[in-house]
């Protein structure tokens, strides 16, 4: 049984997997990227260019043999892989990169998943003006890339940005969250062996599926900005 779940899921991988994995010009060219950020900024965003945001995601995994010992969190004391999400209004994540190691820091994982490189090159709306994406304090500041205000102490007007941009950002968990919900056993790490399954394809699959789920049913994010997701023709196409 095992080896036909493999299967499936490299038949997914191999056929779809360039839909979640590389820069999807189907969900993020210019004219969508200014509808996100419209829908963004209509919910409060301070940001009038904003259209998406990227986090990172532990998904803890069987305890591997003492060789991995690269995939360990000290301290949350767990084996575990590493993701890096960017994640739209429209309820869907629109690139994810991974598995690393744990021990990647966010700022790391970006640099390596050329997500950067793919905005200075891409994220523009249709009037040639940069777009951007926002995250934490762990990710650089830069033009496509925006993040919280880290003078301290903060103004009043610091405060509140950081405050109304969180409040939006909120979504990358909510899209973390609809993936595990929709595919329990990915939260079930004693059955998550590297060596014996493909751990981390098995999570990028289900990613993609859960694409697939919010195309047909929207999702909590999607119904928060207002903005429907593709039909699930569209994003397979």
């Amino acid at each position: 049984m095992n080896l036909i779940s493999n299967d499936g899921i490299d038949y997914i991988y191999d056929v779809h997997g360039h839909r979640i994995t590389q820069w999807n010009r189907d969900l993020l060219n210019p004219g969508a990227l200014q509808r996100y950020a419209e829908a963004i900024s209509g919910k409060g965003g301070p940001l009038n260019n904003c259209f998406g945001f990227v986090d990172g995601t532990v998904r803890p995994i069987s305890r591997p043999n003492e060789r991995q010992r690269i995939v360990y969190n000290c301290h949350k004391r767990v084996h575990a892989l590493k993701f890096q999400s960017l994640s739209l209004p429209n309820g869907l994540i629109g690139n994810l990169f991974g598995p690393v190691e744990e021990r990647k820091h966010d700022a790391g994982m970006l640099n390596d998943s050329g997500l950067l490189r793919d905005l200075q090159q891409y994220a523009y709306n249709p009037a040639a003006q940069a777009m951007c994406i926002y995250g934490d304090l762990a990710y650089p500041l830069r033009v496509h890339l925006q993040t919280p205000f880290r003078r301290v102490p903060l103004t009043p007007l610091m405060q509140d940005y950081n405050e109304s941009m969180s409040a939006s950002r909120i979504s990358v968990e909510w899209l973390f969250g609809d993936v595990i919900d929709s595919f329990k056993f990915l939260d079930y790490k004693k059955n998550l062996k590297i060596g014996l399954s493909s751990v981390g394809k098995m999570y990028v699959v289900c990613a993609l599926l859960r694409n697939a789920i919010t195309c047909l049913y929207g999702n909590n994010t999607s119904d928060y900005f207002g903005i429907e997701p593709p039909s699930l023709e569209q994003y397979f196409q």
